[in-house]
């Protein structure tokens, strides 16, 4: 049996204080439900302390850091899952229209591949050349940020330009 973890209220408040921050300076929005959201911040601090690195709350550890990378919150799937879903798999960030209220929140379908598919995505021999990228990079036409993934992000992190201002660069 796992030993309860306790979490002091002022630990939850400054990580609370410091994500939002920082995800509002990079074109990011936590859940606005401020309740359900320091209740995922006490459970990235519980899965600090059992782990020694914060994962998604609704995932189960491999028992590694190294297995466990793509969980690692923010996780590998958070930009999909906002675009498509409006929300990451488990609520933490949200896009600016669930944010306004503008759309209504689902269920998120789990993204991680099973450990059978990360196993075989491991062994799978590496890219060649550039042309067989598994997914385009977007450059952001004002400040020339680069990121790789199936769309732009709705926001520029750094220069916080919007979607349109990207263009696909590879």
């Amino acid at each position: 049996m796992k030993e309860k973890v306790v979490i002091p209220t002022e630990e939850i408040e400054k990580l609370y204080a410091r994500l939002y921050r920082e995800a509002e300076d990079a074109g990011y929005h936590l859940n606005p439900d401020v309740e359900f959201t320091k209740d995922l911040v006490r459970s990235l601090l519980v899965n600090e302390k059992r782990f020694g690195y914060q994962i998604c709350p609704c995932r189960r550890s491999l028992g590694n850091k190294a297995d466990d990378l793509d969980v690692i919150c923010p996780c590998d799937y958070r930009d999909k899952d906002v675009d498509e879903f409006g929300a990451c798999y488990c609520g933490l960030y949200v896009s600016e229209d669930v944010l306004k209220g503008t759309r209504v929140l689902a269920s998120i379908p789990e993204r991680r591949p099973s450990a059978q598919e990360r196993q075989k995505i491991q062994t799978e021999p590496g890219l060649k050349n550039i042309s067989q990228l598994s997914l385009p990079v977007w450059r952001c036409k004002v400040c020339g940020y680069l990121c790789a993934r199936e769309q732009p992000p709705s926001v520029c992190p750094i220069c916080k330009a919007k979607k349109d201002r990207f263009e696909k660069f590879i």
